[in-house]
């Protein structure tokens, strides 16, 4: 007659990989606030396998929206062209703008009350707007070359 096998120990690694997957199926909404702590509490105070398996025996593995759509074949998902109007060019010329702006207008004020004339807002201006046109004209042709 065989021996019965002793239980497994666990280690800290595998109480954290449970409380990561508890975490999951609470985020998934598989598990209400109090069961979710429950389960953690019972996660961490675990000290075989067993116990572990006990916390998460009744909860699937895989998302099953994933195992809906594990025979669907993903097509790739093309990116939409960059236009001159999109908001990933115009926030950051919107800002180049709007804080040159403010950098002619504080320049101007000490230029009217005081005797500095130098034009330091060019050292803002230039620049910064330089880097901008490259980057922009980068994304541009480089979304024209995808074509």
């Amino acid at each position: 007659m065989s021996e019965p096998v002793p239980p497994i120990r666990t280690s800290d690694a595998d109480r954290d990989r449970v409380a990561q997957f508890l975490q999951e199926q609470f985020a998934q909404g598989r598990l209400d606030h109090e069961e979710f702590t429950e389960r953690l509490g019972q996660t961490y105070k675990a000290r075989t396998r067993d116990e572990l398996e006990v916390v998460t025996g009744d909860l699937p593995e895989r998302d099953l929206a994933e195992v809906r759509g594990a025979g669907a074949v993903e097509e790739p998902m093309i990116a939409p062209p960059i236009g001159w109007r999109d908001p990933a060019l115009l926030i950051p010329w919107a800002l180049w703008g709007g804080v040159n702006l403010l950098c002619f207008v504080i320049w101007l004020i000490v230029f009217l009350t005081t005797s500095h004339t130098y034009p330091w807002f060019l050292w803002v201006l230039f620049p910064w707007g330089i880097l901008m046109g490259m980057v922009t004209l980068g994304v541009i042709a480089g979304q024209r070359n995808q074509k």
